[in-house]
Order: C-alpha cells, then structure tokens, then sequence
C-alpha cells in the first residue's frame, strides 16, 4: 500500500510516517505548509504531487479539504479524512465527493473510542430519556477547535440512542435554568499535554452509569488511520466511517 499523506509534518503526521515505516507500508509522498526534510518526497500542495499512490491519508486541516478532495476524484483515489472543524459546507462537499469516490470520515480513528461510541449508543437505547446524557471531553492545549469532533461523533450516537430530537448544548453559563430533557450537555477541557480522553455520562434518579476512554499516545489515532485506509482499498464509492470497518464485529448486536 503505498500513501499521500497530508500534513505530514505535524504531530498525527509523523505518527503516521513512523507506523507506516514499522509495518512496511511505503508513503509515497508528504505534503505539507511547513518546510521539512522527510524519508519520502515532501510537497507544500497535493496537486504538486506527481507519484503514484493507492490511498490519501488527510491530517492537515478543514482548509485544505478542497484541494485534497480534488486530487482524490481526479485521480481516483480514496481519502481516509483525520482533519476536524469542518463547516456545514465542508460536509456537503464531503457527500459530493463520495458519489465518486470512496471517503472515509470519522472523528475520531482510535477503535476504543468508536467502540464507545456504539456503547454510548446501545446504553442510551437501554436507559431512555429517564437519564440525563452529558459529554465531558479534555484535549491538550494546541488543539484549535472545540468541541472535539469526536464529542460530537458520540453525541450524534447518543441522540440515536434515545431516538432522535436531542439537542446539543455547549457549556453553560450563568443563571441558565433547569436543565431540559432535549439537551445533550457538551463540554471541553484544554490544557497541558492531554492526548485525548472522552467521558460519556448518564445520570438517572439515584445511579449514574459512566462510559470512558483515554488515549495515552497519538500511536492509536495512527494505527487507525493505516487501518483505515488498508480498508477502503477496492471500496466502492461512497462515505464510509468506522461503524462499517467494525461492522463485522457489531453485526449481531
């Protein structure tokens, strides 16, 4: 398998390189805004890039989602996309391009974390509305946008537990009143070296069931995103996520 891979010199994109060096897989080319010597060509815009690959691995961010999904129909290649903080028009050109090609999206590429984000869902479609849900997560100080994606991947799961018509909140704040059985709290902690924990809590009348998860390294996000895309390889077109890669092992549930 050999990969294009996006923002590779940031932090997730050298994680990538370094796994992808560990298990054989060859990137073919990296492309990043920053300048840096690297193992493999390095470009600072994807269309410049002239080598042969099977799959696009996207950890640069929600501004470069056109260029990089145009190099993908162009050439026909399928795209695992890693970025976060992208725009309602962003998903619309996401849907767009996965009628041609096969996309992989998810916010989170850490199989812990979709593996909570089916049990948050199954909890939810178990303890009804009589439980409150909220969502707490904690993120290192550089990460730009909040909630996470992943708060809200798993808040989307818990809303389709409970059978749809919750609302997301954001934090609260002042004299807000009681708290109303439409909301899924949402809420996000910043600081210090956090690689990325997430804490989904119900609380009903007298008991509270708590599902987490902690990622210690950006090696899992990594592992991930090479599964990933070893996956989508002779996919047809379409917008996959981690539900249809783990979808084998849920299908009985």
């Amino acid at each position: 398998m050999k990969i294009v891979l996006c923002g590779a010199c940031g932090r997730m994109g050298k994680n990538v390189a370094e796994a992808a060096a560990e298990r054989g897989v060859e990137i073919a080319a990296g492309v990043d805004v920053l300048s840096a010597s690297a193992a493999f060509p390095m470009y600072q815009k994807i269309a410049d890039v002239t080598e042969k690959a099977d799959v696009v691995i996207d950890f640069s961010s929600a501004s470069a989602l056109g260029g990089v999904l145009a190099f993908c129909e162009e050439r026909s290649l399928p795209v695992v996309l890693a970025a976060t903080g992208y725009s309602d028009g962003d998903l619309a050109r996401i849907r767009t391009a996965a009628q041609t090609i096969a996309v992989f999206k998810t916010g989170n590429l850490s199989i812990g974390i979709n593996l909570l984000q089916l049990l948050a869902k199954k909890a939810a479609q178990i303890l009804g509305d009589a439980f409150d849900a909220e969502i707490l997560e904690r993120h290192h100080h550089f990460k730009k946008d909040a909630p996470s994606g992943t708060a809200l991947m798993l808040a989307e799961s818990v809303n389709e537990g409970f059978g749809g018509g919750k609302e997301n909140l954001y934090g609260r704040h002042g004299i807000v009143g009681e708290r109303q059985k439409k909301e899924i709290g949402i809420h996000a902690v910043r600081g210090g070296t956090i690689v990325g924990e997430h804490e989904v809590m119900f609380a009903g009348e007298d008991e509270i069931v708590t599902l987490s998860h902690s990622a210690r390294s950006r090696k899992v996000f990594a592992s991930g995103a090479l599964q990933a895309a070893q996956w989508l390889q002779g996919r047809a077109a379409g917008l996959y996520d981690m539900n249809d890669l783990l979808a084998e092992y849920t299908k009985d549930w």
